[in-house]
């Protein structure tokens, strides 16, 4: 049985004490006979664990709730019997007894099976009955109560012990640490604790604990909800501070780890304890008062969250936006007006309040009547009515026990806001329903797997079930600290996080109006680094988190349009960044237009050049029959015009927005035009030449005529067109956006395509051209006194020059001035194969017509 087993584990103890004490310090071996003291007393047991609160019954609920919130330490010796644990009030209590709010969560156990043992469909013809023990809000008394509640109340080892628990599932405790101990010893023997109150995320482990329920949610929710709170609210430098104990040290480490995924940073973390000294708690306040923070993340259970409060109060703490968790959130107690200053504002999540129907009424009804033996009851009643039912003391009001509940206001009586309450009246009923199915009372095993497939709805219409890891739906409301017109502090519901649903809407606030730190109306601002403007990015700090950071400049054609970058973002290819870096805008498109004053010079010097071709080619044909315009070679001189004019329109097909068609136009049109040109000029040149050469009669020596001219011109410009006609096909240029070369702007312009044909079409113009300098370089000096030999020599100089200096101008003039060059070269030589061929010609034309005779073209010394 149960004693038998703790009997032999306290012999162990000692075994290993004896063994063990050669190689341990003093302390440890008193710390061994302190754990054989505590196993050997459920032994012998010379002080009785008796339950505050009792009832038989053929099932029996268990229950350790933190009535009193402080024990007496009593001296420890290894020779004499020590005194027992005693459970006390705790002094910075408002109301100087037992803890107000946990008694009445024991009442509403004691509710609950009430109102089944009333049930006729719920474990009909079964009594259910309930031992409620203190465990003190500590993990020592927490021991005593569990082993109260395993053993029963026998005192000595002589009388018969049962092979049974003296209860079959245990309710509790209100902290983690003490039901973190409850479970190490009720797992030995099978027996499922069900807890209303202890959200370490540790206890969801069904490997370590796995007869644990509980029916709050566990702290892993409530942390990740509280670091997507203060993100939301933009906090992203905040201070914490927790319990030194599993509830406070795990919901930390989980929050701290969210928090850093949401971009959060904690400037400190400090822990303290109920125990401390009031030294460390004052250093505790003044880690907090001397960070940069304004909002505070308070992960405390009561007892820690009222010693902090009463060190903040001494040192005038205020200024600081609270956010709590769910243990001192809706703790109606601490809302009175001597923690307002400081805790007015605060946010923190809680469970969802309930109604339970009849509780007040019941609770109204406790009395010291009851059970006049009752020391809890009597105790509860001195604390509510602040009198003694046996001290005479002067000033020392006397308790009748007629005082009236309904009289007073305290967290006893208030079932406003029930929330644990509600926990431990579904906790009851998890029990029973599980009984229920059961209806085998005893066997604690097959307990555990029926509370695991509980599933029933209360009359309330909340569903009540657990998961695979025995906890329940993670689902938050978000209370605020408001006052209310009376100017009572009230807590609001703002907002509500549920773990069901998807990650981006787990966190809601419901447009409420949220009162701030220090009754504002403003929200708080806790950064470590004032945030970035868009434009900017944030730039990490050596040696600093990641939340202290300066803000750097976007560069050129980088963007960012929210606040606090982390990144500039750079723009599409085809945009640019604005002035302010905050978005990106198009790229400013260039390329050589008729509009803007180059394109429009251009396209007039184009349009001059060819109106000029036009207006020689009239008088040409005017003058057609007379001497000069007939030694001129009239048709070739015709064509020339013709082919220069082409040359000066094609000019035109570069200028514009860059097309398909223009840009395969410009660069055939340039080539055929210039072909054509440089045809006419070397049939010219060849006329010449062949003609002051002869040394045979006219009629022996083959004559240049007319039909070998037009095939030589049209020979040699379909070569050209055939090279033109090749890179169509093969590799055509097409228009392109070019964005390598100016980043901030777009230059349009006509790829090439193939640069080979390109460069064929212009070298061929090039061989055209060289062989028309070479044979009008050697008939320069011909006799005649209009040898044309000279203008083409010197017509072909200006050519030459001309794109000799064009390609390095072409291959370095960046965006339109490419375009611009390419067409200042096309006008300059055509405008130089104009001037140098047909000036002089229409010199004698127009101005010294006398000269325009046979005889004077033919010369006096022919």
């Amino acid at each position: 049985n149960h004693q038998t087993q703790i009997s032999i584990l306290s012999l162990n103890i000692e075994i290993k004490l004896i063994l063990l004490s050669s190689h341990i310090s003093g302390s440890e071996v008193l710390l061994l006979h302190f754990f054989q003291y505590y196993s050997t007393l459920q032994y012998f047991n010379p002080y009785p664990e008796v339950p505050l609160l009792t009832k038989k019954g053929d099932i029996t609920i268990g229950g350790a709730f933190s009535i009193h919130s402080q024990i007496s330490k009593p001296s420890f010796s290894l020779t004499h019997t020590p005194e027992p644990l005693t459970c006390s009030r705790f002094v910075f209590f408002p109301f100087a007894g037992i803890n107000l709010r946990e008694f009445r969560f024991a009442q509403t156990m004691i509710f609950a099976v009430e109102e089944i043992n009333n049930s006729s469909t719920l474990l009909p013809n079964i009594s259910v009955g309930y031992k409620i023990f203190d465990s003190c809000g500590s993990t020592l008394p927490s021991t005593r109560a569990v082993m109260g509640l395993l053993n029963g109340q026998e005192r000595t080892a002589e009388k018969t012990c049962s092979s049974h628990s003296s209860v079959h599932v245990i309710i509790g405790a209100s902290e983690s640490s003490s039901t973190i101990v409850m479970l190490q010893i009720c797992g030995t023997f099978q027996i499922p604790v069900i807890s209303h109150f202890a959200t370490c995320a540790c206890l969801s482990n069904r490997k370590d604990y796995p007869s644990f329920f509980r029916t709050i949610p566990s702290d892993y929710y409530q942390s990740r909800a509280l670091a997507k709170l203060v993100k939301y609210f933009g906090w992203t430098w905040v201070g914490a501070v927790r319990s030194d104990n599993d509830y406070g040290n795990n919901g930390m480490a989980t929050f701290i780890t969210a928090a850093s995924q949401e971009g959060v940073c904690v400037e400190y973390s400090e822990a303290i304890s109920r125990t401390d000294s009031s030294e460390e708690v004052a250093r505790v306040i003044e880690v907090i008062r001397s960070g940069s923070a304004r909002v505070l993340i308070a992960f405390l259970a009561q007892g820690e969250m009222d010693i902090l409060l009463e060190e903040a109060l001494k040192q005038n703490l205020t200024g600081l936006q609270w956010v709590g968790s769910e243990s001192w959130i809706t703790a109606s107690h601490l809302t009175t007006k001597r923690y307002s200053g400081i805790l007015t504002g605060s946010l923190g999540f809680t469970i969802r309040k309930a109604k339970i129907a009849g509780l007040r009424e019941f609770l109204l009804q406790v009395n010291p009547s009851q059970d006049p033996q009752n020391s809890l009851l009597r105790e509860f009643w001195e604390t509510v009515f602040g009198c003694s039912f046996q001290s005479r003391l002067p000033g020392q009001i006397q308790c009748s026990g007629s005082e009236k509940l309904e009289d007073i206001n305290n967290p006893f009586t208030d079932v406003s806001q029930l929330r644990i309450s509600n926990n431990v009246y579904k906790a009851v009923y998890a029990i029973a329903h599980a009984m229920h199915n059961l209806l085998n009372c005893g066997q604690s095993a097959k307990i555990v797997k029926h509370l695991q497939d509980v599933n029933f709805t209360l009359q309330s219409g909340e569903k009540v079930y657990f998961d695979e890891n025995g906890d329940p739906s993670a689902m938050y409301e978000l209370v605020n600290w408001q006052r209310n017109q009376a100017g009572d502090i009230i807590f609001v519901a703002v907002g509500s996080y549920d773990a069901s649903l998807p990650n981006e809407i787990q966190l809601a606030i419901n447009g409420i109006n949220i009162t701030w730190v220090s009754e504002s109306q403003m929200k708080p601002l806790s950064v470590c680094s004032e945030s970035c403007p868009p434009g900017f990015r944030q730039a990490a700090i050596k040696g600093k988190p990641i939340c202290c950071f300066s803000c750097i400049a976007c560069a050129a054609g980088e963007i960012s349009n929210t606040n606090n970058s982390a990144v500039c973002l750079p723009c599409p290819l085809e945009c640019w960044s604005n002035e302010d870096r905050s978005q990106c805008v198009p790229k400013v498109i260039e390329f050589l237009s008729f509009g803007e004053t180059m394109g429009g010079l251009l396209a007039a010097f184009s349009l001059f050049g060819a109106s000029l071709t036009l207006a020689v080619s009239c008088v040409f044909f005017r003058l057609r029959h007379t001497p000069l315009v007939k030694a001129s070679n009239s048709e070739l001189s015709f064509l020339l015009l013709f082919s220069l004019t082409l040359c000066f329109l094609c000019s035109l097909t570069f200028i514009g927005q860059p097309t398909e068609w223009s840009c395969m136009l410009r660069h055939t049109a340039f080539g055929a035009s210039f072909a054509l040109c440089m045809s006419c000029i070397l049939a010219k040149t060849i006329t010449v030449v062949i003609a002051f050469k002869a040394t045979r009669p006219a009629k022996t020596v083959p004559q240049c005529s007319a039909a070998l001219q037009r095939t030589s011109v049209l020979s040699c410009t379909l070569l050209q067109l055939l090279i033109c006609v090749l890179w169509l096909i093969f590799a055509p240029p097409f228009p392109y956006k070019n964005t390598v070369h100016a980043t901030e702007k777009i230059i349009l312009e006509c790829n090439l395509g193939s640069p080979l044909g390109f460069w064929a079409v212009l070298g061929y113009i090039g061989l055209l051209s060289l062989l028309c300098f070479i044979l009008a370089f050697l008939s320069r000096k011909l006799p005649d006194n209009f040898n044309e030999a000279k203008f083409i020599t010197f017509s072909m100089l200006i050519f030459c020059a001309v794109w000799v200096t064009f390609i390095p101008a072409y291959v370095s003039s960046p965006g339109k001035f490419t375009v611009a060059v390419e067409i200042f070269a096309i006008l300059a030589s055509s405008f130089g194969l104009f001037f140098s061929i047909f000036a002089p010609k229409c010199y004698i034309l127009l101005v010294k017509p006398e000269r325009n005779t046979k005889r004077h073209m033919m010369g006096r010394n022919h």
